[in-house]
């Protein structure tokens, strides 16, 4: 079963400095409807204003990742962190049992454009980490590419949450495929271009929540940018 969720179907809040898109329930965006998907808790597409960010926050117990799609955002943390996320590059923060944290767009003059993802861990309490990679461009064209895992497998972050996060970048009239394990769920998110997934159409954006599918096909009808999620 394929369960599309709409672009334009998602919250939205213009804070004129951040202007963001809430897959599912979040801050002033409440659906109960749309709340989570298995472990996936947050799927914010979001557009910071130059010089702009968020100031520092707190959290605990949730796996935080975030993806850059065109600009940079500058992170520090209360661990002592202080790093640029720049198109390409992922986050992965561990909150644990507590973190502080702040991300800003460091240009003074273009936005920056990302998404933000939350996961809930398998186990609370967890000592707090972070860790931040560029993947080889190659190792995504036109196939799967592990960026996160519990496991750690072939060289990707690592997130304390039985799940694995792929991204590929599929050229026009080509595709990639998964197959779920039984019992396993599958979340996709279109970052850019149009796809099919076992024959639903998918534009920028977009996403789809599966279930009961032994075998996920997709296709770019144009050039494309997914992240797809293999979930318990």
């Amino acid at each position: 079963m394929i369960q599309v969720r709409k672009a334009t179907d998602r919250g939205h809040a213009n804070h004129g400095w951040l202007n963001t898109y809430h897959t599912f329930s979040f801050s002033t965006y409440q659906d109960p409807q749309h709340t989570r998907f298995r472990s996936l808790r947050v799927m914010n597409e979001d557009w910071v204003a130059a010089g702009q960010g968020f100031g520092t926050h707190p959290h605990n117990d949730m796996e935080i990742v975030t993806y850059v799609l065109e600009g940079a955002l500058e992170h520090q943390d209360s661990m002592g962190h202080g790093e640029v996320l720049r198109p390409g590059e992922f986050q992965r923060m561990t909150a644990g049992t507590g973190i502080t944290h702040s991300e800003f767009n460091p240009s003074k003059t273009e936005p920056t454009h990302l998404y933000q993802i939350w996961l809930f861990p398998e186990q609370k309490g967890i000592t707090p980490s972070y860790e931040q990679k560029r993947f080889d461009e190659a190792g995504r064209l036109n196939q799967l590419q592990l960026v996160a895992s519990r496991d750690a497998a072939n060289g990707s972050l690592l997130i304390h949450q039985d799940a694995k996060i792929y991204l590929s970048q599929i050229e026009t009239g080509k595709g990639v495929a998964l197959e779920l394990k039984a019992k396993r769920y599958a979340w996709l998110q279109v970052l850019r271009g149009s796809v099919t997934l076992n024959g639903e159409s998918l534009q920028t954006s977009d996403g789809a929540a599966v279930s009961e599918e032994t075998q996920l096909k997709i296709q770019a009808t144009t050039d494309a940018e997914i992240m797809l999620f293999d979930l318990a």
